[in-house]
């Protein structure tokens, strides 16, 4: 098998570094090394990454890092796919809604310094299809849930409330401290934008985080046993 994880691009090198650190990570638990493709900004993009695999006869599996459906995960990768003339690719779907991931997120809060009583903002990028929308509204239930606190969901690019203005509002509502939860993968524009909105405390973006590398081997994982049975699909390190 050929593992691909499709990420987003930033311009930022430290996102760069973050998905090749995520990749790696996940390499290691599968006993193979991930391939990393990215929709925007950057290259190479999954049609350069399966076409160069196309003649390898060997099927290719790709995980999209991103973490609610849209146009990315819905018409980008896709297109891609088609493009790329590889015969044999399966697609799983986008890392979240999951309650694993929701964990995560808990985690990242709880090593930040959240403390019982803070305001918490689950900030995503974004999105305006509807879908990605419903997906985000899950996540923040999720996160609500293992939090027992509630959660407001804002958007650093796309969509409201923007995240400045759901801090503002708890502030006028009298919160004490204000955390905004990233629900970013990697460091970027958005990711800055969020320690730019007045919040007390900002956690890290999730892609460094161990249990998101174990949610990412477990796509590669459970595509690979929807596969016809072929020998050496994992630790062949071809």
């Amino acid at each position: 098998m050929i593992p691909i994880m499709v990420a987003h691009g930033t311009r930022r090198p430290e996102g760069v570094v973050m998905v090749g650190e995520l990749a790696e990570r996940v390499g290691a638990l599968l006993r193979q090394p991930v391939r990393v493709a990215f929709v925007d900004v950057l290259g190479p993009n999954p049609a350069e990454v399966l076409a160069a695999e196309a003649e390898s006869g060997r099927p290719a599996v790709i995980v999209p890092a991103f973490l609610a459906r849209g146009y990315h995960v819905g018409v980008d990768v896709p297109t891609h796919v088609l493009a790329s003339g590889h015969p044999d690719v399966t697609m799983t779907p986008a890392l979240g809604p999951d309650r694993r991931v929701a964990a995560v997120v808990a985690a990242r809060l709880a090593e930040s310094g959240w403390r019982t009583g803070d305001s918490v903002i689950l900030a995503a990028a974004g999105s305006s299809d509807p879908m990605a929308r419903a997906d985000l509204d899950l996540a923040a239930q999720m996160l609500s849930g293992f939090l027992g606190t509630p959660v407001e969901l804002a958007f650093a690019a796309t969509g409201r409330p923007s995240v400045p203005y759901a801090v503002a509002a708890l502030r006028s509502r009298g919160a004490n401290r204000v955390v905004i939860a990233s629900y970013l993968m990697a460091d970027g524009l958005f990711q800055r934008r969020l320690h730019d909105a007045g919040a007390d405390l900002v956690t890290a973006p999730l892609g460094t985080h161990p249990g998101l590398a174990r949610i990412v081997a477990d796509r590669f994982i459970t595509a690979l046993t929807r596969l016809p049975l072929r020998s050496g699909l994992f630790g062949d390190h071809q």
